[in-house]
C-alpha cells in the first residue's frame, strides 16, 4: 500500500515538474466563425489570426481580420495597458489604468474550469477538453495542453485558472460561434519594441470615455 502511494506521488511530481513554462515567445491562433451548426458561407473572419506575444510581464494580443486590426498591450507589473483599434481607416487608442484593466476583465472573475475525459491532438499536443462558466451564465469550451503553460497567466484573464496552455477555445456571441485554434508556438526572443505604445497617429481616449453610452461595465 505504501509502495503504491509512493509510486503515485512520484508520477504526480514528475508530471508537475515536467511542465514546460513559456516566459517568452509567440503564440499564433487561427480564427473561424460558425453560424448554427454550419460554417457561415459569408464568414468575415476567413484568414483571421490572433497572435499573442509574451515577454516576462509584458504581453500583446493582436487580432488581424479582413475587417481591420485590434490589439491590446498589457504590463502586469504596473497593471496598465492600452487597446488599439484600426478599422475603416480610423485608428483609436484607449488607455487603461490598473483599475480600468480590472473592470474591463471583471467578466472573467471566478471562472472555474472543469476538465472532461475528452482528448484530441492540437498543434502536436495531446489536449484535454474543459468547460468554464462565466458570471453571466455563458460557457467557454477549451482544449488545453497540460504539458505546457505560460509563466505569467495575466496575459489572458480568461485562462488564469486553466492548468495548461489553451490550444483551442470557442464561445458564442450573438448568433455566431467563434473558434480560436493554436497553429504555432515560437519560443524565440520577442523584441521589446513589440510592446511599444504608439506616440502618434491614433485618436486617444480614456477607458471611461470609451464606455460612455454603453450598457455594461466591461
Amino acid at each position: 500500500m505504501k509502495l503504491t502511494a509512493l509510486l503515485l506521488i512520484s508520477v504526480i511530481n514528475t508530471c508537475v515538474y515536467a511542465q514546460k513554462i513559456i516566459s517568452e515567445g509567440t503564440l499564433v491562433y487561427s480564427i473561424s466563425a460558425e453560424s448554427g451548426t454550419k460554417a457561415s458561407q459569408a464568414d468575415p473572419l476567413v484568414g483571421a489570426t490572433n497572435t499573442v506575444y509574451i515577454k516576462g510581464s509584458l504581453s500583446k494580443t493582436e487580432m488581424a481580420t479582413p475587417l481591420g486590426k485590434e490589439a491590446s498591450i498589457y504590463d502586469a507589473k504596473n497593471g496598465a495597458g492600452v487597446i488599439l483599434k484600426e478599422y475603416s481607416g480610423q485608428k483609436l487608442m484607449i488607455t487603461l489604468t490598473k483599475d480600468n484593466w480590472i473592470t474591463h476583465n471583471t467578466k472573467f472573475d471566478g471562472i472555474i474550469f472543469q476538465s472532461t475525459t475528452d482528448r484530441k491532438e492540437i498543434a502536436g499536443y495531446s489536449c484535454i477538453k474543459a468547460t468554464g462558466k462565466l458570471k453571466d451564465g455563458s460557457e467557454v469550451v477549451v482544449y488545453y495542453a497540460p504539458e505546457v503553460n505560460v509563466n505569467d497567466k495575466n496575459y489572458n484573464p480568461l485562462f488564469k485558472t486553466l492548468p495548461g496552455l489553451a490550444t483551442q477555445y470557442e464561445f458564442e456571441s450573438g448568433k455566431l460561434k467563434f473558434k480560436y485554434t493554436l497553429s504555432s508556438i515560437d519560443q524565440g526572443a520577442v523584441p521589446l519594441s513589440k510592446f511599444d505604445i504608439p506616440k502618434s497617429g491614433y485618436r486617444v481616449m480614456t477607458y471611461d470615455e470609451s464606455r460612455v453610452g454603453k450598457k455594461d461595465n466591461n
